[in-house]
């Protein structure tokens, strides 16, 4: 049995931090939004959506406590629809998709709503704690290291020098300054009103377009204090001997930036579609998820995205476009070289560097940017994949119908 994407959603990301135009806005809020805008654009009697799953990278507090199952509830969804909250980090509204593609091609649900929710200014990155960043007999078995090391560790590794980084960065701002200002996210980007109706963003909030490689080349290195003051940098030379010292060149501006934003992706069987008059935009190819070495931690995309054209019995020739998290500039740059893709055919719109990276949302609103993009351009297959926290990569294909 096939599963078919007949829907997706998102909210604009909205700056996480105070005075964001989502900030005052709960993650409860940001996940009804996308619900309610699934069920309204497709005319659907809720009672036939069998489950909401939502992923979410920090699940605690007003975003805690199975916020699928809250949502759909709050959203107004027959009281019979099951919801349930999965945490992959990064990576988990991408999961969230591949498990609801998995239920149905198992014949176990018919129609599914799946995506994710992040409120990164109510609920900071890393308030749920881990014991991978804090045990310290954990840090010291596994050898954690922040993100941010690992991302200048892939760029020392293979040679990624700051200007290289930074054009990379510069790149993606305009690009999706270009997409914002010709409207290509239109059919999928959903306002988020307040409870008066009243707008509070109708537009992703945290492009810089101004942005120049003067501006980046001014900004100071984000990990180099830590590195060194907190010896992360001699875990990571335990681990890489033969690196002498890392090239600490990652900063604001060719990071992926810190936002708030939900995204909801309806999926279904080919029956449930007919049943409800709906028309497939996508269809589920294959999925992925693998581990990779956790100290460099973030050159899991290229190894899922592999896994999953092996699952799908696809090359990297047969992949029109590709999506793959900003989360760095160097995990871009190493799955490019790793791969060997024409780099005009990833990230068409930019990505987090200049849209921003609501962590648990983030693969859901990938998913969503390449179905417009693919339908934009006619294309037929796309591969988004995603580095994760711990040392993982998460990769989905999809066919454009």
């Amino acid at each position: 049995m096939a599963a078919f994407i007949y829907d997706t959603v998102r909210t604009p990301r909205g700056k996480g931090k105070r005075g964001g135009a989502l900030n005052q806005v709960t993650p409860i809020h940001l996940a009804t939004t996308c619900l309610q805008a699934i069920r309204d654009r497709n005319d659907l009697s809720t009672a036939n959506i069998e489950d909401v799953i939502l992923g979410c990278s920090n699940p605690l507090g007003e975003q805690g406590g199975d916020i699928g199952r809250i949502a759909a509830l709050n959203a107004g969804f027959d009281q019979i629809v099951a919801g349930v909250q999965l945490d992959r980090f990064c990576g988990s509204g991408l999961d969230a998709i591949h498990m609801a593609s998995a239920y149905i091609m198992a014949g176990q649900i018919d129609l599914c709503v799946a995506g994710g929710v992040e409120s990164m200014s109510r609920v900071p990155m890393g308030s749920g704690g881990s014991a991978g960043l804090m045990d310290p007999q954990v840090v010291w078995r596994i050898s954690s290291v922040p993100q941010g090391i690992s991302a200048d560790l892939i760029a020392t590794r293979f040679g990624y020098d700051r200007s290289s980084l930074d054009a990379f960065a510069l790149r993606s701002q305009q690009k999706a300054y270009t997409a914002q200002c010709d409207n290509l996210w239109a059919k999928s980007l959903v306002a988020v009103k307040d409870i008066n109706g009243r707008t509070l963003l109708d537009k992703d909030e945290y492009l810089r377009p101004e942005t120049t490689m003067q501006d980046l080349g001014n900004l100071q290195p984000a990990f180099e204090e830590i590195g060194c003051r907190y010896g992360y940098e001699q875990v990571v030379l335990a681990r890489y001997p033969e690196v002498e010292k890392i090239n600490y060149c990652h900063h604001a501006g060719n990071s992926s930036g810190i936002v708030d934003g939900a995204a909801a992706v309806l999926i279904g069987s080919e029956a449930a579609g007919v049943q409800a008059g709906l028309i497939p935009r996508a269809k589920v190819r294959a999925w992925a998820n693998v581990g990779v070495e956790p100290v460099m931690m973030l050159h899991g995309p290229w190894p899922a995205a592999q896994k999953a054209m092996s699952k799908a019995g696809l090359t990297v020739s047969d992949i029109d476009l590709f999506e793959v998290n900003e989360a760095f500039s160097s995990v871009v740059l190493h799955f490019l070289n790793c791969s060997g893709v024409n780099p005009d055919c990833v990230n068409v719109d930019g990505g987090a560097i200049a849209l921003g990276h609501p962590l648990g949302a983030t693969g859901a609103m990938l998913v969503s940017t390449l179905i417009d993009a693919l339908e934009r351009e006619d294309k037929q297959f796309g591969l988004v994949t995603m580095c994760a926290g711990a040392g993982m990569g998460v990769a989905l294909i999809i066919e454009r119908l």
